[in-house]
């Protein structure tokens, strides 16, 4: 009989450490969709931004009945914050394809708990240069569309349609990413919780 309550406990603790266990499967599989989907929506951000260019003619002034014209063009280089969103939802794209890889073919690897500590804290680091990035291009983004009477800055985008609307075309993968980045590190972060709740701990004997 004594020997019997002595096992209960035992097959309890199992118990709980299968469920982890199947919590932290479920928890891989989510953060794996999250990831494809993160790195998708920064790469398009990117690229869609990186091709942001339109060149217009515009009538700038006039010499009696014949007007001058200008050749404009607008590129994302010529504005910093256009030019760091690119940047930014780039590494983003490169730190998630590696994550991916890590999750798909470095399951194997030692120190998982350490490795679930520095992902974590890469996690968080990207999370914060995409939401950097994509509020920095959607303030020039509002400037561009309404100008700003205070400073007198004019708006553009009445003279550059296109490249205002691919601009703002950009930026919703971006908030999209910066969504699913915001996810993935807090399921990081369960994922490290139940990493120390199925770790081991060896009773001392008196």
């Amino acid at each position: 009989m004594a020997s019997e309550g002595k096992e209960k406990p035992e097959v309890v603790g199992s118990k709980q450490e299968n469920i982890i266990r199947a919590r932290k499967g479920k928890h891989d599989q989510i953060v794996l969709v999250l990831r494809v989907v993160a790195f998708l929506a920064t790469a398009a951000a990117s690229i869609v931004m990186g091709l942001n260019k339109e060149t217009k003619t515009l009538v700038v002034g006039a010499i009696g009945s014949n007007p001058i014209t200008a050749t404009l063009q607008a590129k994302f280089q010529q504005t910093p914050a256009f030019l760091f969103f690119v940047i930014a939802n780039a590494l983003a794209s490169v730190h998630n394809l590696v994550m991916l890889a890590l999750e798909i073919f470095g399951g194997k690897l030692a120190c998982k708990g350490f490795r679930l500590v520095i992902i974590n804290i890469l996690d968080m680091v990207i999370l914060a240069v995409v939401a950097a990035g994509a509020s920095s291009a959607a303030f020039m983004a509002e400037l561009g569309k309404n100008g700003n009477s205070h400073a007198k800055w004019n708006k553009i985008c009445d003279k550059f349609e296109r490249f205002c609307h691919q601009s703002g075309g950009a930026l919703i993968p971006s908030f999209i990413a910066l969504l699913l980045l915001l996810l993935i590190s807090a399921i990081s972060i369960i994922k490290l919780h139940n990493q120390k709740l199925t770790t081991p701990h060896h009773a001392t004997t008196p």
